[in-house]
């Protein structure tokens, strides 16, 4: 049986548990709430709220992110949805 569409998605979602904006490492967590480290290339960028960087200072732990590969060496982290975002959802 194929995945729906809302699971795949879930499944692409991480969450980030922490930061090292120095190394340009984040440890996420994943739908199966098993953590994984990731080291971030020098051509990574993140996007969030419509502003784009090439560091990790938009990121912060508790967010949402999506990880899309590129075609060449760089991949995109998307912050979907910010720490106090999720705190203040209904959803709780």
């Amino acid at each position: 049986m194929a995945p729906s569409l809302s699971d795949s998605l879930q499944h692409s979602r991480l969450t980030v548990v922490e930061v090292d904006k120095i190394r340009g490492r984040l440890r996420v967590r994943g739908p199966a709430d098993a953590c994984t480290d990731l080291a971030c290339s020098d051509q990574a960028v993140v996007v969030a709220e419509g502003e784009m960087r090439a560091d990790l200072a938009l990121v912060n732990p508790g967010d949402i992110i999506k990880i899309e590969p590129a075609a060449g060496p760089a991949e995109r982290i998307v912050v979907l949805r910010r720490a106090w975002e999720e705190i203040a959802s209904p959803e709780i």
